[in-house]
């Protein structure tokens, strides 16, 4: 997949599920649960045990019918593994010059966490694609809406604190697209082995975003 059908996909989905599960097996089971429920942008973390191995299985078992990346990418020596893996996208949680440097110049699609104005423009003109505003909880779309004031090319894309009830609100503020953890797959409830509740959360997010775009002017 190249790179700009990478982030027309990501702009396609809408939510990008970040999971980060305690052991490799956990982490497949959840995966396939959210798949089951119509969530097709999956990134594994990097706090994931043996997360390229996820990846690498991910990727021989869904191929090109999910959109697959890893994030928390905080060293530069993790973007080639990622490449490696079959990651499609990148994403790092912070705006490190010698890291963005090496993320941009893989040809993945690149997705940088910031939070001030002054880290977002920053990412943005160091060549990341899509800005990941990180974490979102803390400013809430109020927030990245005031972002995208003075930014308003700027693409960005909300991690922390995204849930169902709120997407029509991320997406109204300007949101490209949306990253959702724990609000969308809880990794207790795949301990327990509930993971019909997962894809139902699944189905809930994936009609949220469809939902919100059709009520927003933003697409």
């Amino acid at each position: 997949m190249s790179k700009k059908e990478t982030l027309d996909r990501v702009r396609e989905l809408g939510l990008l599920a970040v999971i980060r599960g305690s052991s490799q097996e956990l982490t497949l089971e959840m995966v396939e649960a959210l798949v089951a429920g119509g969530v097709l942008g999956i990134e594994i973390t990097y706090t994931t045990p043996g997360a390229e191995a996820v990846v690498k299985r991910l990727d021989k078992k869904f191929g090109d019918s999910i959109l697959l990346g890893m994030g928390t990418l905080v060293n530069p020596s993790q973007v080639e593994g990622a490449k490696r893996a079959g990651a499609n996208f990148i994403v790092s949680p912070h705006c490190d010059v010698e890291l963005v440097e090496v993320m941009t110049s893989s040809g993945l699609g690149v997705m940088v966490g910031a939070f001030t104005p002054s880290e977002v423009m920053q990412a943005y003109r160091l060549g990341s694609d899509v800005v990941k505003i990180f974490p979102g909880s803390l400013g809430g779309p109020a927030y990245m809406k005031a972002l995208r004031g003075p930014f308003p090319d700027i693409p960005m894309m909300p991690t922390g604190g995204v849930s169902a009830d709120n997407l029509a609100d991320w997406f109204a503020a300007g949101a490209v697209a949306v990253g959702a953890g724990s609000k969308l797959c809880p990794e207790a409830l795949a301990r327990e082995g509930r993971y019909g509740e997962i894809t139902a959360r699944a189905e809930a997010f994936v009609k949220a975003v469809e939902d919100a775009r059709k009520n927003n002017e933003y697409k």
